[in-house]
């Protein structure tokens, strides 16, 4: 072969390389798409209960499914993996009855959800000299104070109190008010003062000896922030918090404006109907106030996991490790922590009327979730959600808890058969049809699987039965998640 030849073959063949190498790129970003949405496809398909049984096949729903079982007409998820938003998605509708389709980008109350983000806030106060942890707060407020009495002779309420729900302050939590009704200033909700429609926050617990959660303690850090900036809270929240962090879909401005609600899905009831007026208002804007998309959420949990690397520009490590330390069980400082070890997680929750809500990251790992309803229904619904991420991601927590069901003799299963009381004036009964027991709860009749002689489960609301004896040696009550008593009140169920 000549030299000319020679050079013209090697010619072709690097050419040939070339096309092949960035045919190779080229097709690369299609495989990796193609492999993403395979993944979603399965979390889509892939809905769990809590609990599964051994030995049967797991008992996969799709999405859609539950979501109409549910009467939850739109959903939304963030999907964090690697330390980075893998996927973001919406499903469903803003409102039942409608068309118009749920996005990543559309707007959700993050009800309880919105204490986090706020403490974040009150924590960037606290690394500028602002406030101090420690300090009574009463040393800062103005236009109101929290009333003394003989539980705060030698403790007070403080701000890491108000954080951690430990400062013996009432009021769980807020239901919020209707369009078109009058909406309350703080001050009138911290007095319980119309048009408030709850009860006035109090001291009732020595500050510090519980851990109780309050509402209304972070209704209390509200107006301690604003009135320690002289900003209204919105604005505050967004120079503190929102802006920083890149949540540029969230306003903690209670009522949406008006201009923004075509961006904003509607709240429904637990029937799938929608809230009067779209949605209820929340005065109590850092403890149930804020709208906000997964995404805008997913970036709030990404910026505190780079704070505990110390690569935040936003909070130092000191900061971030002090709102992830357990201040009492299950709690930091606005901060829910589950588990320990590879599994321990950072987050929270949230419910408002007609929204649902959750979010979660690891502490080990770039890894957590954020799903956002609006149907009153929507927090079983996420939990089925988190249970399908957790399988396709390899979560180390989160999945179903598998149950093994035995074989427990009629004549045993015979004594539970009748009438309990879950509070006046309302009763379910358990009946006894052939070998397995039921639960009749007006329409819904629930099986109940033994995991014992006198232990069961149910599938339906994902509940824990025990039966329990009296003293006379006969069923007095049914146990559920061992918490709530339901007395039995007959021997027979009725007709």
């Amino acid at each position: 072969m000549n030299k000319a030849v020679l050079r013209y073959a090697i010619g072709i063949a690097v050419f040939t390389v070339f096309l092949s190498a960035a045919d190779s790129l080229s097709l690369e970003p299609n495989v990796r798409r193609t492999a993403l949405n395979d993944r979603i496809a399965r979390v889509e398909n892939g809905l769990l209960p809590s609990f599964t049984i051994a030995g049967r096949p797991l008992p996969l729903s799709s999405l859609a499914e539950r979501m109409a079982a549910l009467n939850v007409p739109g959903v939304s998820i963030a999907v964090i993996n690697g330390d980075a938003i893998e996927w973001a998605k919406g499903y469903g509708v803003l409102e039942a009855g409608t068309t118009t389709p749920v996005t990543p980008q559309t707007l959700f109350q993050a009800a309880s959800i919105s204490k986090s983000v706020a403490a974040l806030g009150a924590m960037r106060l606290v690394e500028r000299g602002d406030l101090a942890l420690d300090e009574d707060v009463n040393h800062r407020l103005k236009s109101w104070k929290v009333p003394e009495n003989e539980f705060t002779k030698t403790e007070k309420v403080t701000l890491r109190r108000l954080l951690s729900h430990t400062a013996g302050l009432t009021v769980h939590g807020f239901g919020g008010y209707p369009a078109e009704a009058p909406v309350p200033s703080v001050v009138q909700v911290l007095d319980g003062e119309k048009p408030a429609n709850s009860a006035p926050v109090r001291v009732d617990v020595v500050p510090g000896r519980i851990n109780r959660y309050s509402g209304g303690g972070f209704t209390v850090m509200q107006l301690l922030m604003s009135e320690t900036s002289g900003k209204a809270f919105p604005a505050l929240l967004s120079e503190l918090v929102l802006e920083p962090v890149g949540m540029t879909r969230s306003t903690y401005e209670q009522p949406l404006p008006v201009g923004r609600r075509g961006e904003a899905a509607t709240a429904h009831y637990s029937n799938g109907k929608p809230v009067p007026g779209l949605f209820h208002t929340y005065p109590e804007m850092a403890a149930a106030g804020l709208w906000t998309t997964p995404t805008d959420l997913a970036r709030f949990l990404l910026e505190i996991r780079r704070a505990l690397a110390g690569n935040s520009k936003v909070i130092s490590v000191e900061t971030a490790r002090l709102m992830t330390t357990p201040v009492k069980p299950g709690y930091g400082l606005g901060l829910s922590l589950e588990r320990l070890g590879p599994a321990a997680t950072f987050g929270h929750g949230g419910s408002n009327e007609g929204f649902k809500c959750l979010m979660t990251a690891f502490f080990a790992e770039g890894r957590g979730a954020v799903v956002m309803t609006n149907g009153d229904q929507g927090g079983g619904l996420g939990r089925e959600i988190l249970r399908s991420i957790a399988r396709e991601y390899q979560w180390p927590a989160y999945g179903p808890v598998e149950k093994t069901v035995v074989r427990v003799a009629p004549e045993i299963l015979s004594v539970y058969a009748g009438r309990y009381e879950l509070r006046p004036g309302r009763t379910v009964k358990v009946v006894l049809q052939g070998e397995t027991l039921f639960i009749l709860d007006g329409p819904q009749k629930i099986e109940l699987y033994p995991e014992a002689d006198n232990r069961f489960f149910e599938m339906v609301n994902e509940t824990r039965l025990a039966f329990l004896k009296g003293s006379d040696g006969k069923v007095a009550f049914m146990l559920i998640d061992g918490q709530t008593q339901a007395r039995r009140i007959g021997d027979e169920p009725s007709p």
